[in-house]
């Protein structure tokens, strides 16, 4: 059992996944001992680094479900974030459509009363897309913290994406308050 809280942090394929390893150091500089879990698209884009990404880490990074008879390889999770949530990543999830790892944990977080937050990481062309609104309101109305629109990512323009401008910081204070909220013990400071 590990002495700092949890944190199990989610991507899926989108621009600032690849920046994932400074966000695990700022994570863990608050004391978060955190576990990487990415989407299978997110784990390609990022394979070069998977190793590395796990050294740091301490844990093994997933990308697919375990077998039955495997034995949890993380710790319990105290939060949860999935960020950068990709249009497709909050639409399956909203939709309870969970043949992904990382789609299936957040899911089954919220029957579990795990505190979840996420972020997501579209385009202004994706969110026109009517579905998009419906799945950020399911999310929400199951307890969901969304950070979208102000206080949030907000969309940029198809090709005009920042990754470097992410708001990470964001998602991880986000963390930290509803981890407290919950009354499990939170980090430092974030």
């Amino acid at each position: 059992m590990t002495a700092n809280p949890v944190l199990y942090l989610f991507g899926s394929a989108a621009p600032p996944v690849l920046n994932i390893a400074g966000v695990i150091e700022r994570a863990q500089a608050a004391d978060w001992d955190v576990c990487l879990g990415l989407t299978p698209t997110a784990a390609r884009w990022l394979d070069d680094e998977l190793p590395a990404l796990e050294e740091l880490t301490g844990h093994p990074v997933r990308s697919q479900y375990k077998l039955p008879r495997e034995p949890d390889a993380w710790p319990p999770a105290d939060v949860a974030v999935l960020a950068p949530a990709t249009f497709n990543t909050i639409n399956q999830w909203a939709l309870g459509i969970t043949e992904k790892f990382v789609v299936g944990f957040v899911a089954e977080a919220i029957g579990k009363g795990i505190p979840t937050v996420t972020m997501p990481c579209v385009n202004t062309a994706y969110v026109q897309h009517t579905q998009f609104d419906t799945s950020v309101a399911t999310l929400r109305a199951m307890g969901v913290r969304v950070l979208y629109g102000e206080g949030g990512f907000v969309p940029n323009k198809p090709g005009q994406g920042r990754p470097e401008g992410y708001p990470w910081h964001l998602a991880l204070d986000a963390a930290a308050r509803d981890v407290i909220r919950s009354g499990r013990p939170g980090p430092n400071n974030t």
